[in-house]
């Protein structure tokens, strides 16, 4: 073998060649829902924001069945998927929900407080988890930000039964509650890693859409 023939052997694959794997297609379809996520909570469609937060999840958790599923995948796929994976949850459960905290707040300061906390306590929650990972391979160490999207999903599911006001300060008092438990040392499981919790979580985000849909519409 040559010296430019074993130079070309090490070239790497293009950045755009990662879009044939299919989980990873799946990771930008989350994205794509946490972008509409935070277009709507900026433009005060509050209802059509939970809708694309819970896609996100839902597509969050379905790249990790299908990765599983597939065989074939090189090593690059899978650190690349990681990558992809980690900085997508950045954007889904930390920016989005912080955007929305201060869009609810109708971008009064005292919610900029609010949001920086969910939003730290996110990328502390998963630089933690890059570099320690799974405790017994099966448990995080904190709540798992995903978890931030679902349970404001819920919440907002009660929005109409208060005024705007005072269902700010909740909201305000729910994310700083997430935030707390993100960072904590609680051990809770991996729910996404057994299919059974993805299909659960399938229900529950075809249901609240239509909730949420039906809430838009009435």
């Amino acid at each position: 073998m040559t010296i430019n023939e074993h130079a070309l052997d090490e070239v790497p694959p293009t950045i755009l060649s990662f879009l044939k794997d299919l989980p990873n297609i799946c990771s930008l379809a989350g994205l794509a829902c946490t972008l509409a996520a935070i277009y709507f909570s900026i433009t005060g469609v509050f209802y059509a924001a939970m809708i694309g937060m819970v896609w996100a999840v839902a597509f969050d958790w379905a790249d990790g069945l299908i990765a599983r599923k597939m065989t074939g995948r090189t090593g690059e796929d899978m650190k690349f998927g990681g990558q992809l994976d980690v900085l997508i949850d950045i954007v889904s459960y930390g920016v989005a929900p912080a955007i929305l905290l201060i869009s609810y707040g109708q971008f009064q300061p005292v919610y900029l407080v609010g949001a920086f906390i969910m939003l730290a306590a996110g990328v502390l929650r998963l630089s933690y988890f890059s570099i320690f990972g799974l405790a017994d391979g099966s448990r995080y160490t904190g709540l798992a930000i995903d978890n931030n999207n679902l349970a404001l999903v819920f919440l907002f599911l009660f929005e109409s039964l208060f005024n705007q006001s005072i269902f700010a300060i909740l909201l305000y008092f729910c994310c700083v509650g997430l935030a707390i438990l993100n960072v904590s040392n609680i051990s809770t499981p991996k729910l996404s890693g057994n299919p059974i919790n993805v299909y659960l979580l399938a229900a529950y985000t075809v249901i609240t859409s239509a909730v949420y849909l039906w809430l838009l519409f009435k």
